[in-house]
């Protein structure tokens, strides 16, 4: 008689098991995440022995003198870390397919030249990864490149390289023999994922893990992957254009709100040190529907272009399209238009695209939008020295912003000569020395009598 297979039921979200198939998670009130997979009937073996018991300690005596930050070749990257890797910490990287996950670790893993690097790679051949590695122009005699799908055996590499960095690309195809379920799989994951962590915390190195996302653009698995990580980094942008976003969605060590901007070129991928230059159009022609703003991602000014372009509608509804911004506040930045200054827009098209790619949700940009929604609306041109920072409430007043001071430099650095700001934003802050306009506005109308006039 045939032994009998037991099973159970992993929610895909948040890992927790079942006995039986129910449509909704019982845990995390999911739909449809339940799935089936197969119990292994040997308990898992524990790779690494730890090598002391730990005791409770004051929070006063804890030494971190010893664990300075490891600095990573990319300067962006290290804005996005919080300075760089903390010792010990696993790093989740993630991404739509093609979008350089793998060339933007790899061509910094090849830049370091004091520390010993394993590259562990589950999707590419060596030869592969030395072609890339030749086409971003960078070859060291510190990376250690193998490649491997099995948990056990990569712990076996780990114990004769003895690497100061490991790299897992990526931990979707990483499966451990222990367990009879596919590679990818909720428990596959889970448990590669909690032996990495082992291995990082008791060893003190740096894990950085690439990870697959699904298709509704979070990382695939489930959602306990990302609670084991130290931090999750999506690295984001549309393949078929040059430029790309590195963003901080979960940090143990440093902001989440933090952006580090890149450039895919021949070579790999370059660092955008001045990101307002690249967010901003170079065209000579002056057109209407175009406004600069200035917003903050973490504790870095740029300014971004917000282009507007408002037309009859041509059916029974208008259309309100909207790309790099909260369509709920443009429908309410809208609606103030409408009954605060009295711009008849409920009959028009209201289309709407922030310049760059990039996704915007700092309130200071309100301005800016609404401006060039006014803009188009009335076919005239917001000259290009003109950049404007400020929060639109209900009621139709600019609202005070965060930051004023390095908004104001970041204008006059870009060679703006006036900006609009709130009215009252400027308290306890010295302008002399700064050489750009500077006009207060309080309401919309405001806003609107100097800039069209």
């Amino acid at each position: 008689m045939a032994k009998k297979i037991k099973t159970a039921w992993f929610c895909s979200d948040c890992g927790n098991e079942f006995s039986k198939w129910e449509g909704r998670c019982p845990a995390c009130g999911s739909w449809g995440t339940l799935v089936e997979e197969k119990l292994s009937s040997a308990k898992s073996k524990t790779f690494l022995k730890s090598s002391r018991l730990s005791s409770p300690v004051k929070v006063s005596e804890i030494d971190t003198s010893e664990m300075p930050r490891i600095k990573m070749p990319s300067a962006e990257l290290n804005r996005v870390l919080g300075g760089g890797l903390v010792p010990g910490s696993l790093v989740l990287i993630g991404g739509e397919p093609g979008i350089g996950k793998s060339t933007l670790v790899l061509q910094n893993v090849l830049s370091i030249k004091t520390r010993r690097v394993l590259y562990v790679s589950g999707e590419e051949s060596v030869a592969q990864l030395k072609m890339r590695a030749e086409r971003i122009g960078r070859l060291s005699e510190n990376c250690y490149i193998v490649t491997e799908t099995s948990l056990q055996s990569i712990m076996e590499h780990i114990e004769t390289v003895e690497p100061q960095l490991l790299v897992v690309d990526s931990i979707q195809t990483i499966a451990s023999d222990d367990i009879e379920s596919s590679a990818g799989s909720v428990s596959q994951v889970r448990e590669c994922a909690a032996m990495l962590l082992k291995y990082a915390k008791e060893s003190g190195v740096p894990v950085l893990l690439i990870g697959h996302i699904n298709k509704e653009g979070s990382i695939a698995g489930p959602k306990v992957l990302e609670h084991i990580v130290d931090a999750v980094l999506q690295f984001e942008g549309d393949r078929h254009y040059m430029y790309r976003i590195l963003r901080s969605i979960k940090n143990r060590f440093g902001s989440t709100s933090e952006l580090g901007i890149y450039e895919m070129c021949q070579r790999g991928l370059r660092e955008v040190s001045n990101p307002s230059e690249m967010l901003l159009s170079t065209g000579s022609e002056e057109l209407s529907g175009v406004a600069i703003g200035i917003t903050l991602e973490g504790i870095r000014p740029f300014l971004i272009e917000a282009q507007a372009l408002v037309s009859t509608a041509a059916y029974g509804t208008p259309q309100r399209s909207v790309t790099g911004f909260d369509g709920r506040r443009m429908n309410m930045l809208l609606a103030v238009l409408e009954k605060r200054v009295g711009f008849k827009l409920a009959a028009k098209d209201v289309f709407l695209n922030i310049a760059g790619g990039l996704k915007v949700n700092d309130p200071a940009l309100d301005m800016a939008v609404i401006c060039a929604i006014l803009s188009s609306n009335v076919d005239m041109v917001i000259p290009r020295t003109v950049c404007m920072t400020g929060e639109v409430g209900l009621s139709g007043e600019i609202r005070p912003v965060t930051r004023i001071e390095q908004r104001l430099l970041e204008a006059e650095k870009l060679g703006m000569e006036t900006i609009l700001i709130p009215r009252h934003n400027l308290k306890g802050i010295s302008t002399s020395s700064l050489k750009i306009k500077i006009i207060e506005v309080s309401k919309v109308e405001e806003a609107f009598r100097v800039l069209f006039a």
